[in-house]
């Protein structure tokens, strides 16, 4: 990933673990992908929750709100940025566009590369239809954190695997 900038990964590390609870919140396919890095925080055995889902409890000082908007303008996230911030949550954004209103609210931006819906705008051509290269590039870079995380913890997958999901 030498499109992403280390230095912006290892400011969200680094504000991942010092946060009480960690929040993630993104719409469509992008909510999907981090959905997916909070199960991993969860089986690294830190509190991470789903923004939105019922058993969520509320934000506070010391807490980290995650958002994945490829546009950083879709107004629900906006609004949940703008309360985060006003609870003094911290706010990471991990975006196409930092320039965006989330990006402006966010204490950590992470620019990654990837086409927007809108194919007028985005520095990236591709023939995948509508975000489709932003998405993937969003699960491959969690992905790359929750390592980076197994690694300052010293955990591996058989350790993360006591945490994991035994019901079904």
């Amino acid at each position: 990933m030498d499109f992403i900038a280390e230095e912006e990964a290892e400011a969200l590390v680094k504000q991942i673990f010092q946060a009480k609870k960690i929040f993630v919140a993104g719409a469509g396919r992008s909510g999907l992908m981090i959905r997916a890095f909070s199960m991993r925080l969860m089986q690294l055995g830190m509190q991470s929750y789903v923004v939105g889902e019922t058993a969520t409890p509320g934000m506070g000082e010391g807490d980290l709100l995650i958002i994945a908007s490829g546009s950083g303008e879709t107004k629900g996230l906006v609004s949940m940025a703008e309360k985060a911030a006003s609870l003094k949550g911290a706010v990471a954004a991990v975006t196409i566009f930092p320039e965006s209103t989330i990006g402006k609210l966010s204490n950590i931006i992470i620019k990654l590369p990837g086409s927007p819906k809108d194919k007028t705008e985005g520095d990236y051509a591709t023939i995948q239809p509508m975000a489709s290269l932003y998405e993937q590039t969003l699960l491959i870079f969690f992905d790359a954190v929750i390592l980076k995380l197994m690694e300052k913890k010293g955990l591996d997958s058989g350790s993360m695997y006591g945490l994991h999901a035994n019901l079904e």
